[in-house]
């Protein structure tokens, strides 16, 4: 097909990898390319990834890195393994880099205890799986600096980033128990954005969206405002 190139100048492009190199310490595969084939994308991108993970919003930056190990280990992604190097420069420890592996990995199988809890409880009674399931992770974390607030907040990322809506439920409401910020839910969440993907994080706002609307949880008046809000999106119209 004939068309006109939209390729940035070799000196345009040269400059704009400097730049992204300067500002993130290193390249990747992707950043060439966009710098090179639409760099207005690029700036948008680099806009984005800076405001989601760069920039220091509500966690501090062990708590927030803490996040996005369980995140990785949970898709088993190693393209974005500085945030190790990141958490322990922010006073993490390899302790808490096993744990978040080993959350990852009870996150993973956690649907075996959902499908227990809900297929063989009228044979074993005893079978309760959100409680069975909590007291594994409580048991992980027991003795490590993981306090219940940044376990919760960590399973949240990690549940949105799965697609597991009834643990990410379950750790919304626990959460809510344990008084954590809902500035902190939203800013854990987000970090799914990326390495879970958009749609996973859109539809882990409508869970969490949907428990405030119901009334499952008792939220601030700004999240109360935002749960009730008509956000039908794009089937309003049809």
């Amino acid at each position: 097909m004939a068309h006109e190139p939209n390729v940035t100048s070799t000196a345009e492009f040269a400059k704009q990898l400097e730049e992204i190199k300067k500002k993130r310490g290193y390249l990747m595969p992707h950043h060439g390319l966009l710098a090179l084939t639409a760099p207005e994308l690029l700036a948008g991108y680099d806009a984005c990834y800076s405001a989601l993970t760069l920039k220091q919003r509500q966690l501090a930056a062990a708590e927030k890195e803490f996040i996005w190990l369980g995140i990785l280990a949970a898709r088993e992604e190693y393209l974005a393994t500085q945030h190790v190097t990141k958490f322990l420069n922010a006073g993490g420890t390899a302790v808490e880099v096993i744990a978040a592996t080993q959350l990852a990995a009870i996150a993973r199988g956690a649907g075996s205890l959902r499908f227990a809890s809900q297929y063989w409880h009228e044979q074993v009674p005893e079978i309760d799986g959100s409680s069975y399931y909590l007291n594994t992770l409580l048991k992980l974390t027991d003795g490590t600096p993981i306090d219940r607030p940044r376990l919760h907040l960590a399973m949240i990322a990690i549940h949105t980033s799965l697609q597991n809506w009834q643990e990410l439920k379950w750790h919304i409401l626990w959460a809510y128990d344990e008084s954590v910020s809902e500035e902190y839910i939203a800013e854990a969440m987000s970090y799914s954005m990326f390495t879970g993907s958009i749609p996973f994080f859109i539809e882990g706002c409508e869970v969490w969206r949907s428990m405030i609307a119901d009334g499952d949880v008792e939220a601030t008046e700004a999240f109360h405002l935002w749960a009730t809000t008509d956000q039908s999106g794009p089937s309003a119209a049809k």
